[in-house]
């Protein structure tokens, strides 16, 4: 039986690599068969990722059965899982996100979460002296997410623990890490080949706030105003995905990578009330600067109120 490792829908860089180290680990360290998967299209930085690196893309899967040994990583949110995700033989959870609570195991399991920016930080400790017998690319998949997940260490989620394991990485594999992130948030910010409700999705978590359902949307971008310029085709697009995806409402927050901000699209009176509640801001327009915003984890989700 060979096991399936993966992260959330809609994947981001760790959940896309995370999946790939942790397949690696288990099939060629512990000797047990695991194979990464994906439940979505990965984003253009996860793409430049496994081409950088040289990884065939992982299969994409829609579900899972009874049958399937699951090791979950970059969640726990059964939200941002398969629908029959408990139904699997969930086998162990590695994150860093909040418990959110709902899984339910067939057995006693293995459960690592940690207050670190990125899952890969955390199977970088995992994996310990082993860490000695992976190949490049798995390396650089960890370098990867991890200066993915912090902004190359602009994002307030960024620990000494984070910085520290990707200068070891950087150091080991001879990558700038200056100029390896322009690379990646070069490939982040090219959103050309996706439609407008593809961009709501492609970064984005479902949570309830008050009652709201609430699919929370981010980009993180060199080039902000590359998305703006669809801001009325954005907004446009909100209703439907929305309805589609069983929500109330879609945010979606433009975050400016370089200047350390976020623009909040704001389409009706009830984003603009949620974002004066939540941010202390005064909404005049269809949109709203907010300075030092940069993390959905650590400053977005737990600012979020009506």
């Amino acid at each position: 039986m060979t096991t399936l490792v993966f992260g959330h829908k809609s994947p981001d860089t760790d959940s896309t690599g995370s999946p790939l180290i942790w397949a690696w680990y288990l099939s060629e360290v512990r000797g047990t068969p695991a194979k990464a998967v994906l439940l979505g299209q990965p984003n253009t930085e996860a793409a430049f990722m496994l081409q950088h690196w040289g990884f065939a893309q992982p299969e994409i899967i829609a579900d899972v059965t009874p049958e399937d040994h699951v090791v979950i990583v970059d969640t726990n949110n059964p939200a941002e899982l398969p629908a029959s995700i408990n139904d699997a033989k969930i086998e162990a959870i590695i994150d860093h996100h909040m418990l959110v609570g709902g899984l339910k195991t067939r057995a006693p399991i293995e459960i690592t979460i940690r207050p670190l920016a990125c899952t890969a930080t955390i199977m970088h400790d995992l994996i310990g002296s082993d860490m000695a017998r992976a190949p490049r690319e798995i390396k650089g998949a960890m370098l990867t997410c991890i200066l993915s997940d912090t902004l190359e260490f602009r994002s307030p989620t960024t620990t000494p623990h984070d910085r520290a394991v990707a200068e070891s990485l950087a150091t080991d594999l001879r990558v700038s890490i200056p100029e390896f992130a322009a690379a990646m948030f070069a490939a982040k910010s090219d959103i050309s080949a996706f439609s407008d409700a593809a961009l709501l999705r492609m970064d984005s978590k479902e949570y309830n706030v008050d009652g709201r359902e609430l699919r929370v949307s981010v980009l993180e971008t060199t080039s902000p105003a590359t998305v703006l310029n669809r801001k009325a085709a954005l907004m446009a697009a909100m209703p439907e995905v929305a309805a589609e995806d069983g929500a109330d409402q879609v945010l979606l927050f433009v975050i400016d990578i370089l200047n350390e901000e976020a623009t909040l699209l704001v389409p009706n009176d009830l984003v603009k009330q949620m974002a004066e509640a939540s941010f202390g801001v005064k909404v005049s327009g269809d949109t709203v600067v907010i300075p030092g915003l940069m993390s959905r984890k650590k400053q977005i989700i737990p600012a979020l109120k009506l």
